[in-house]
């Protein structure tokens, strides 16, 4: 069958690389001093839906995200793997969000964009590992949604098949569409960018990202499908009191990178005098028994 599949994908901080400058004194993260970078469990789930395309001729892919200008190259990213559009939300109205305010936005943009069969994210997104986003958006959206997804198996007669992982091992489930489903980290890898696609897609900008007296200003004319989508709050009949800063209660106090410190060590050899003294503590512990 044919499906229209929008695929949530974030922008996201590298918050590997966690500095004194990765907050603002409003305590929100300090993404301009940080390395951007495709969200991982986000590529998981673009690989489900690039897949689901495959599988179900006529279909389209579109990335759904939302940030500053700079999260164009997400939508790019996405164009480069096999994606057939993209979608911006960008509006200074949309910055500051905690994962209601992100998930109110996603939402009035998906009902803007009409008729979409699956939407796809990923689990969590490494900036905030809280996995809220998925969930609340079908919950706005009035949708099914399976979580914890590692394989879509298959999508016919409405209703798709889904391998999910879960405490104590791995399930099979059936939903009907329209569904949102969350992938996680642990599902197959995205694709490589394809490289015809960067050559055909390298030069595709939102009006956001596209300046005056560029050089290339005619190809936008010419090739209609260098024109990403950008859109703002008021384009998708958003609330502002519902969007970024105004919309979200959580507050982040502060980003702290952890560094497990390695404790007392010993080295055992293979002796038997060793192996029957570790044996011993460990009995003593009762770690074993």
């Amino acid at each position: 069958m044919t499906l229209k599949i929008v695929v949530l994908a974030k922008q996201v901080p590298d918050t590997r690389n966690v500095g004194k400058d990765a907050m603002t004194p409003e305590g929100t993260v300090n993404r301009a001093a940080l390395p951007a970078i495709f969200n991982p469990d986000d590529l998981n789930a673009l690989e489900q839906a690039l897949r689901l395309k495959e599988e179900n001729p006529g279909s389209t892919v579109e990335v759904l995200t939302m940030g500053p200008p700079r999260a164009g190259e997400i939508i790019r990213q996405g164009l480069y793997r096999g994606a057939d559009g993209g979608y911006l939300l960008t509006d200074r109205l949309f910055a500051g969000a905690d994962t209601l305010a992100t998930s109110y936005a996603l939402a009035t943009a998906i009902r803007k964009i009409g008729k979409v069969d699956i939407v796809i994210g990923g689990r969590q997104a490494i900036d905030g590992d809280t996995a809220q986003v998925g969930p609340q958006v079908a919950q706005k959206l009035g949708l099914n949604q399976v979580t914890y997804a590692e394989k879509i198996l298959k999508v016919e007669g409405g209703k798709a098949t889904i391998e999910r992982h879960i405490d104590g091992g791995i399930e099979t489930v059936e939903a009907p569409l329209p569904l949102v489903i969350t992938v996680n980290g642990s599902a197959a890898p995205c694709r490589p960018e394809n490289a015809k696609l960067v050559m055909k897609y390298k030069y595709a900008k939102c009006p956001s990202e596209q300046v005056e007296g560029d050089p290339r200003a005619a190809l936008y004319e010419e090739r209609p499908y260098l024109n990403l989508t950008q859109w703002s709050v008021a384009d998708v009949n958003g609330d502002p009191d519902q969007c970024g800063l105004a919309g979200s209660p959580t507050k982040v106090k502060t980003v702290q990178n952890i560094v497990f410190q390695a404790k007392e060590s010993k080295t055992l050899s293979s002796s038997d005098a060793d192996i029957e003294s570790l044996v011993k503590e460990l009995l003593s512990e009762k770690l074993i028994g």
